[in-house]
């Protein structure tokens, strides 16, 4: 997909950042509409089919959280939510409902940029090769090739971060990986900066698919160790 026909949907109820955040992605060659409340940020997501949605959790209407659930149920879209908020219930809450990445307010519009390129491009990474594109793992069946994943027979749906981050720890099952190399795997971060956003979304990935599938080493990181 070339970025000229990437489209952005950016729900944001303050005219000024949205103006100013619409203004900079189109000025980046992505295509941009705006939404200022829930319902015609849900409304907008459906007949307007954009590739990512930049989506504020402070909204009128609705806020951004019943946004987020309504347009997965809908249909499934990498979500970049903006929050004032530094806390991590609402941070989980966000990822629980089909949030991909987070910035907090205020933010730079190169580091807004950024996120969404790396958001892009984890969704448009080709699926992880195996044999048969599928692989089971303590009564998960993880299918590699549809980014499809299954809990006991019954399918569990994950963001596109949250089944890179699985497709990651599976890739090198039984080693311990540090927050900065997921980060750098991942999430194509090349710091150390964002290691809250690995915790966020062990704990998102721990609550749909099972408290023992991941076991955190403290003061390292985590590992898939469950037997298969």
């Amino acid at each position: 997909m070339s970025q000229n026909e990437t489209r952005i949907l950016v729900v944001e109820d303050e005219p000024t950042i949205a103006r100013a955040v619409a203004d900079r992605l189109a000025a980046e060659g992505f295509g941009v509409e705006v939404a200022a409340d829930g319902p015609t940020a849900v409304e907008r997501a459906r007949a307007y089919e954009p590739h990512l949605i930049v989506l504020d959790v402070m909204l009128p209407g609705f806020d951004g959280l019943e946004v987020c659930r309504r347009v997965q149920a809908d249909r499934p879209v990498p979500v970049l939510m903006l929050t004032a908020r530094d806390d991590e219930t609402d941070l989980l809450v966000g990822l629980g409902v089909g949030a991909d990445d987070y910035v907090t307010k205020p933010f730079s519009m190169r580091e807004l940029v950024a996120r969404i390129r790396a958001v892009l491009r984890r969704v448009e990474r080709p699926a992880m090769e195996a044999a048969d594109g599928s692989v089971r793992v303590a009564g998960l069946e993880i299918d590699q090739r549809a980014r499809r994943v299954r809990h006991d027979g019954r399918e569990v749906h994950l963001t596109p971060t949250e089944f890179d981050l699985l497709a990651c720890l599976l890739r090198n099952r039984g080693t311990v990986l540090t927050r900065a190399v997921l980060l750098e795997q991942v999430w194509d971060w090349a710091d150390a900066s964002g290691t809250r956003v690995v915790d966020s979304h062990v704990k998102a990935l721990r609550r749909k698919l099972g408290q023992g599938l991941i076991r955190t080493v403290h003061g390292v990181g985590y590992s898939l160790e469950a037997a298969s």
